[in-house]
């Protein structure tokens, strides 16, 4: 859900509408985009604030769907929002990875060198520059790279948030979670440097979702063993194998996350099965 705005209500702007044939198109037209080069393409002919757009950030603006505006898409629009000046960083560099590890109210995020560009109600801005290896180009945009979006979000304050996002982008980008030390040493004295280090010393990068990061963060927090992550249970009648989120080996435990998808009737009945098999 989009962050109510504090700001002041902006005067309504008549801008041309949507022309049926564009003859050239702005960038990120027409899911995300400048309404500026919109007119100077030629591409509108009506309000742009009417039923088919949304307008999330200064000039910036993106289709209007059934739903609010999820980060992805907010993410798209921060992103034409400073393009040419910054890159998608934190969350929504995370989201484009292909690791979506934010919390449900996650504001999008960028990274711009120096002063000059302000936060805005949905977005977070974060000052400094990056190295070249830094960023990549990801989906049509530049985002910072996996090793980079981990090693910010690992260095912030929530332990269980930090581990979550370090699992998620070691998983998408497949790299160790110890890389991430090395890029400790390329900054003087940086900031959450602990946390970071707490947080690799709990990654695991085969975990396959933000919630079995949370179950397993669950055990060890409270003081048990580390368990197996993806740990395969095996049959050599059936010559088939069964993997199980967490577990315990020698004292034949698994343990499992299961979403919301699995209470409907036919989940249900197939994890019924499921674990009668491994009960076998």
């Amino acid at each position: 859900m989009v962050p109510k705005r504090h700001e002041p209500r902006p005067q309504r702007v008549i801008l041309p509408s949507v022309s049926a044939v564009p003859m050239s198109a702005p960038p990120g037209w027409p899911v995300a985009f400048r309404g500026s080069a919109a007119i100077a393409s030629g591409v509108v002919t009506v309000a742009l604030r009417g039923p088919r757009f949304v307008r999330l950030f200064p000039d910036t603006y993106v289709r209007r769907g059934a739903e609010p505006p999820d980060l992805w898409l907010r993410s798209l629009a921060a992103y034409r929002y400073v393009e040419g000046r910054g890159v998608l960083s934190g969350h929504s560099a995370a989201a484009l990875l292909g690791a979506d590890c934010a919390p449900a109210d996650a504001p999008a995020e960028v990274t711009v060198p120096g002063g000059g560009q302000r936060s805005h109600p949905g977005l977070r801005v974060h000052r400094g520059a990056l190295m070249a290896d830094a960023v990549c180009r990801c989906r049509g945009v530049v985002v910072t790279t996996p090793q980079q979006t981990a090693y910010d979000l690992g260095r912030r304050s929530d332990l269980v948030e930090a581990v979550v996002a370090i699992d998620a982008l070691a998983n998408a980008g497949r790299f160790d979670p110890a890389d991430l030390l090395a890029l400790a040493q390329r900054s003087p004295s940086p900031r959450g440097c602990r946390m970071l280090r707490r947080g690799v010393a709990l990654a695991d990068r085969r975990a396959e979702s933000p919630m079995e990061t949370r179950l397993r963060l669950l055990l060890v927090l409270g003081g048990l063993p580390t368990p197996e992550v993806q740990f395969p249970v095996l049959d050599d009648v059936r010559r088939r194998v069964v993997w199980l989120d967490l577990a315990y080996p020698e004292q034949r435990i698994g343990i499992e996350y299961e979403g919301a998808d699995h209470g409907r009737p036919e989940r249900v009945l197939r994890d019924a099965g499921r674990y009668t098999w491994l009960v076998d």
